[in-house]
């Protein structure tokens, strides 16, 4: 049970309520219940979406996005965006096998490796990277918006991960299991 209240459309604050019918229409006619229990703000709902838009039209592209949340969502517990993160990223053409080495970090691909290893710096250290870090990213073909870009995702994804870990959110997509070194 969520430790905040899952609002419908109809329940939601009249400031949520235009933001929730996107939402609604953007997930085919259903309302994930991440978005239900933001939308009692309507301030945190329109940062989350406006978000999620922006970043949805960025540089670096849907699937290094969805490598990045599900293994910022692993690396959190947070079974919720992880199981959302796993099936948006299928939806955006990534494999199993792809998405459950995103959750330990790792990837075949030495740019996408060293992205994923870049944003899990920047949990695990709570931002605190140095700058071989940084040039580390460059070395592998990532200029300085791309690098923004990834920090922004884990921003992002904390966010998403602090609102369903904290208050409990029923997890509404397909579960897939956390990785051992969660």
């Amino acid at each position: 049970m969520s430790r905040i209240p899952l609002l419908t459309i109809e329940q939601a604050p009249a400031d949520s309520q235009p933001v929730l019918r996107q939402v609604h229409q953007a997930f085919g006619g259903a309302t994930p219940n991440m978005f239900k229990a933001v939308s009692n703000s309507p301030a945190a709902l329109g940062s989350m979406w406006a978000a999620f838009g922006a970043l949805g039209q960025g540089r670096i592209g849907a699937q290094l996005g969805e490598q990045i949340a599900v293994a910022v969502a692993d690396r959190n517990a947070c079974e919720y965006c992880l199981a959302a993160h796993t099936a948006l990223g299928r939806k955006a053409g990534l494999s199993s096998d792809v998405l459950r080495a995103a959750q330990q970090g790792e990837a075949s691909d030495p740019r996408t490796a060293a992205a994923l290893h870049f944003a899990l710096k920047l949990v695990n250290d709570r931002g605190q990277v140095s700058d071989a870090d940084v040039q580390a990213l460059r070395a592998v073909g990532f200029d300085d918006g791309h690098i923004v870009e990834i920090l922004a995702h884990v921003a992002l994804n904390l966010f998403t991960n602090y609102v369903n870990v904290a208050f409990e959110v029923p997890v509404d997509f397909p579960a897939v299991p956390l990785s051992h070194r969660a």
